[in-house]
């Protein structure tokens, strides 16, 4: 039996990292490879503050917290470096100095480095005063002098843009001119911010923790100068824009490249190669940034799995026959998460209790593996384990038709209305914490008119909610379900993970989530807030 994993992706960068979280999400058996630590250009990076959502941190600290997401949905990652790849067959073979790994897809996204000059102190202050990307790293020096180096579209782009945090912004062009459209020249030649050194190079930039002064020579008169900054506390900063080296080498021979090297895709990522996909700085665009570069690697690995589902079937592939199935894991809560659940379970009032029914399948045992270690960080949550048939009554009771299957229970042993078809991991982690604070009480607040309208509902309903644990959209309304069920006896509802039940997908014919069905009825699709769930309980 082969090693033959789903995915494949090699590079760690920020799309390789985001490709990653989206197909272990996705439940793709993916193996991530790279000749260096997890990363990519962004872990040099000293401070992030434009992506969105997050106010301000380091570039290596968010790409360990993206491996850490990506480990967390059972991905692997290997430090290797990439011999050759073979991408002629169905199955993919990309060969290492450790080996071959072979998989049915796989993304590219091996980046694109700025181009070095090589001068002295380059690669000491690289992150620290010397960057490649003035979006990214501009502000910074705000009321600072800079140094553009080069002669292209991007110099002389990046230097007008440095004009909004620079105190000055120095041009050093090795050539006679720009080499670029004149319109974008002249700009730079005219804005007033801005002083322009033709057939000029850097030669050095020297300091401490960071530059304190830069050495330059004029090649007309071969005489050299230094800049040193004003005031003793004082550094500058230097941006060099001499263009992008793709990292593209090993697949020449097999996908269609550009004139420069970058690996060409369309808009879905695809490569001229069935199953080979590339994402990020190595395909050419417009910006190269940390936002691009996730956006290409979530596009990525969404169309890759769609892709291995179709490629599986035809090939008549099964889990049980890829030898380096993920397995069972050796934790569903880490440290971080336990640590976030501690202060929750402080404020549980009551006690509750978690009535699980269990079948024969590897599935059920991984829902008990799943409720016994969160038996152990909750002492007012009680779990028992039933097996299939063995309490008819109960099992009628609460309403239990799909195995396995577990129940949230109130303090005096009553049915809340509240189950859950699978192992509640990801987003839906927090669904299945809050139905469980709302059971124990206080629980979340709720509005007297909304409480109002969840108890108009004077009819006994079922809403089943079909989710994948990939599916951004779905917590909100298995969230939203669970609290109507909770506040009215009348209601229940019950969160079922589509991929494990296929009878059930197959037979409401889901092919998006969530899906909603009340009382077994037709399934309506997409996020639902709390007022339109009510609404198809009244329908």
């Amino acid at each position: 039996m082969r090693d033959l994993y789903d995915l494949i992706i090699i590079g760690s960068g920020s799309a390789g990292l985001t490709a990653g979280i989206y197909a272990g999400r996705a439940k793709l058996k993916t193996l991530v490879l790279d000749r260096d630590r997890v990363g990519g250009q962004i872990k040099i990076t000293s401070e992030v503050e434009n992506y969105p959502g997050i106010l301000r941190t380091s570039g290596a600290e968010l790409t360990q917290t993206m491996r850490k997401q990506a480990e967390n949905f059972g991905v692997k990652f290997l430090q290797t470096v990439v011999e050759s790849v073979d991408f002629t067959q169905d199955i993919k073979k990309v060969r290492t100095v450790e080996g071959e790994y072979e998989a049915l897809a796989v993304v590219v996204a091996t980046g694109a480095v700025p181009r070095k000059l090589g001068f002295a102190g380059e690669e000491e202050f690289r992150g620290h005063g010397i960057g490649y990307c003035a979006t990214c790293d501009g502000e910074f020096f705000t009321g600072m002098d800079v140094f553009v180096i080069g002669a292209g579209f991007a110099a002389a782009e990046e230097a007008i843009f440095l004009t909004r945090y620079a105190k000055k912004v120095t041009v050093i062009a090795r050539a006679q001119e720009f080499a670029c459209s004149k319109t974008i020249a002249e700009r730079v030649l005219a804005h007033p911010k801005i002083e322009v050194k033709f057939q000029t190079e850097i030669l050095e930039v020297g300091g401490d923790t960071v530059p304190r002064y830069a050495t330059f020579v004029d090649n007309r008169t071969g005489q050299t100068w230094r800049y040193d900054p004003p005031g003793k506390d004082h550094t500058f900063g230097v941006f060099v824009f001499v263009g992008y080296v793709p990292q593209s080498a090993e697949y020449a021979g097999q996908l269609r490249l550009d004139d420069r090297g970058y690996i060409l895709t369309d808009e879905n990522m695809r490569t001229n190669v069935d199953g080979v996909f590339a994402a990020g700085d190595i395909r050419p665009k417009e910006l190269r940034q940390l936002v691009t570069a996730v956006s290409d690697g979530a596009l990525a690995a969404t169309c890759a799995e769609k892709y291995v589902a179709q490629k599986k079937e035809r090939l008549g592939l099964s889990d049980e026959e890829q030898s380096v199935a993920s397995g069972p894991r050796d934790s569903f809560f880490d440290e971080e998460l336990r640590e976030q659940l501690v202060p929750v379970f402080q404020r549980f009032e009551n006690q509750v209790g978690l009535a699980a029914f269990l079948d024969d399948s590897d599935f059920s045992e991984e829902v008990k593996a799943f409720l016994t270690e969160f038996g152990g960080l909750a002492d007012k949550v009680k779990i028992e384990f039933l097996r299939k048939g063995e309490d008819l009554a109960k099992e009628k009771r609460l309403n239990v038709t799909l195995f396995p299957s577990f129940a949230v229970l109130g303090l005096d042993g009553s049915y809340t209305g509240v189950q859950f078809h699978g192992v509640p991991g990801g987003h839906e982690i927090n669904s299945f914490i809050l139905a469980l604070y709302n059971a124990a009480g206080p629980g979340q607040a709720v509005e007297e008119d909304v409480l109002e309208k969840i108890l108009a509902v004077k009819n006994k309903a079922n809403l089943k909610i079909g989710v994948s644990l990939s599916c951004t959209l779905c917590p909100d309304v298995v969230t939203a379900s669970q609290l109507i069920a909770l506040k009215n006896p009348l209601v229940e509802a019950e969160m079922i993970d589509v991929s494990r039940f296929p009878d059930f997908k197959n037979k409401y014919t889901i092919m998006s989530v969530p899906a909603i069905i009340v009382n077994d009825g037709k399934p309506s699709f997409g996020k639902k807030s709390l007022d339109e769930l009510l609404a198809l309980l009244s329908a």
